[in-house]
């Protein structure tokens, strides 16, 4: 059942990605957020089938061995995050497309298994120092943690090119403009 399409969002922490996502969502298109999967136990205010499928490690890594998942990522030892086939199943049934909000890998692995029906948009930050201002502001880091999403960053910014659209969110207003035009032409197309 391959028969809606898959927009992929990402970007380094800070970028507007999120707040993005959730405009496009607010729009009326014909649009389902994809839930991840993933092996870490749910924070206090999480719901397991709305924020996350929350999956202990052994049943995330038998899934793993079924080919249950689209792309699936270790971030540290024993966590794992991924995007399950049966979620992409359930978008369809009702009649959506799915959008994500994923990390550069797991959204490229995407582009990889379903490449006519997927458009990747990279949401970038006006510059490095622009994004690590963006980060202080939100008052949730450390000194080192800031240290290492400027860093991971960086490393990210240098997959930008391998994504179908590049939006450089300089201005929300003016990116929210840009996001939405650019998926309903490939929703139409």
């Amino acid at each position: 059942m391959e028969s809606g399409k898959l927009l992929v969002f990402s970007a380094p922490s800070g970028s507007g990605k999120t707040t993005l996502v959730h405009h496009l969502l607010a729009q009326g298109l014909p649009l389902e957020f994809s839930i991840s999967a993933t092996s870490r136990p749910p924070r206090a205010h999480e719901v397991d089938g709305k924020d996350y499928y929350f999956l202990s490690p052994t049943v995330f890594q038998e899934k793993i061995k079924t080919h249950a998942f689209v792309e699936y990522e270790e971030v540290y030892e024993g966590l794992f995050y991924g995007t399950l086939k049966s979620e992409l199943e359930r978008i369809w049934t009702i009649g959506k497309h799915g959008i994500f909000d994923i990390d550069v890998q797991g959204g490229l692995n995407i582009k990889k298994h379903y490449p006519q029906q997927t458009l990747t948009l990279f949401i970038q930050p006006p510059s490095i120092a622009a994004l690590e201002e963006r980060l202080q502001q939100r008052g949730t880091e450390t000194p080192e943690s800031l240290q290492q999403r400027v860093a991971k960053a960086a490393e990210e910014l240098a997959f930008a090119d391998q994504f179908d659209v590049v939006i450089v969110n300089d201005n929300l207003e003016d990116a929210k403009k840009e996001v939405f035009e650019r998926v309903s032409t490939f929703l139409k197309s």
